[in-house]
């Protein structure tokens, strides 16, 4: 663990400039350009879908995703954009991992992206720690993108930490019913709806080559809900190494996509 002494820029947005913030792992990320990627703990299987989809366009086109390290659209998006293409802001001390659920996830990020906290070695989240932890992850991005969330969630925090920044704010289609508060930051005008994926990326890569967003038939097989018999029986060796890779889950003799 170390200390950041350099000003970074990004977060002069921020309501005070951090006192102190620790890092681990790689700074250089700090100088790419940068989008924050939030959401809720417990999205729908298609929230998980376009986050993981979108991070993964980013990161292809040399685009540095920042997040809070937590489950859900957070842990999708780090996964989405690859360890080394990820910043995780913690709520606690760098040593620790937190949620105990991402440990491997957080252990690769510091390995070859970058942790970031504004927290000494050894200090444990608390309810008040998630918002420091959340004005940093949007201070560092151009923008914020909310994968997901209801009108009354924690995510909703961010947005405001956003609006008060100036940030620019887009989100996911949804269905109604489904993601509430995305849903109403739309409809007031408050947020962009991300309709085009490799278009969105475009407006930040500085390559005018954007690459494509591979279609893994296998995945958009799995998104059915097959049997475990269905899927082994048309995709017998893939199903074993995403299995093992947690890009799948069986559950109750089902498919489902993680």
């Amino acid at each position: 663990m170390s200390r950041v002494y350099e000003t970074i820029p990004e977060l002069l947005s921020m309501k005070s400039y951090p006192k102190e913030l620790f890092y681990d792992g790689d700074l250089n990320l700090l100088k790419r350009t940068k989008i924050s990627i939030v959401g809720s703990r417990k999205p729908t299987q298609y929230s998980r879908q376009m986050i993981q989809k979108l991070s993964s366009s980013l990161s292809k086109n040399g685009i540095c995703v920042v997040s809070g390290g937590a489950m859900g659209i957070d842990a999708t998006a780090h996964s989405g954009a690859g360890s080394s293409n990820t910043i995780a802001v913690l709520p606690c001390g760098i040593d620790l991992r937190y949620p105990a659920v991402n440990k491997n996830l957080l252990n690769e990020i510091q390995k070859s992206g970058l942790l970031l906290s504004q927290f000494e070695h050894g200090f444990t989240a608390t309810p008040w720690s998630f918002d420091v932890r959340n004005e940093l992850v949007v201070a560092l991005g151009d923008v914020l993108v909310v994968g997901e969330a209801d009108v009354d969630s924690g995510t909703m925090r961010s947005v405001e930490f956003a609006l008060k920044m100036k940030k620019e704010i887009y989100v996911l289609p949804q269905r109604l019913g489904e993601s509430s508060g995305t849903n109403q930051l739309a409809r007031d005008s408050l947020a962009k709806v991300i309709y085009d994926i490799d278009e969105f990326v475009s407006k930040f890569s500085l390559s005018q080559n954007i690459e494509p967003i591979i279609k893994d038939d296998f995945i958009a097989f799995c998104t059915t809900n097959p049997t475990y018999d269905e899927a082994l029986v048309k995709y017998p060796q893939r199903i074993f190494e995403a299995e093992l890779s947690g890009e799948i889950e069986i559950r109750n003799g089902r498919i489902l996509v993680i």
